[in-house]
């Protein structure tokens, strides 16, 4: 796949950016660049190829999933402007 000058200012326009036409050049080249090695990557036959889920073979520490602290909710609300049931009160911000 490769990108046209077309579609290069296209994009710019999309993300409001101004781009002279010597830039919109230079990153049609980047772009078709990237592009032109993901088609490289798709290429290789990953069959029987395991994912991985992140590319170290690392062992991710876990602690116990325990409450370590008091529910303090009452004191919170003790010092908020407005709260009922347990919620915050704002005041109303979209009609």
């Amino acid at each position: 796949m490769s990108l046209s000058l077309k579609q290069v200012d296209r994009i710019a326009r999309l993300a409001h950016i101004e781009l002279s036409p010597t830039e919109a050049e230079a990153t049609q080249a980047k772009l078709n660049g990237i592009f032109g090695l993901i088609e490289a990557m798709q290429a290789v036959d990953t069959t029987g190829v395991t994912p991985m889920s992140h590319p170290q073979d690392l062992i991710q520490r876990l602690r116990a999933d325990t409450v370590t602290e008091t529910n303090r909710r009452e004191a919170y609300q003790a010092v908020a402007p407005e709260a009922e049931k347990g919620l915050y009160l704002v005041p109303k911000v979209i009609e």
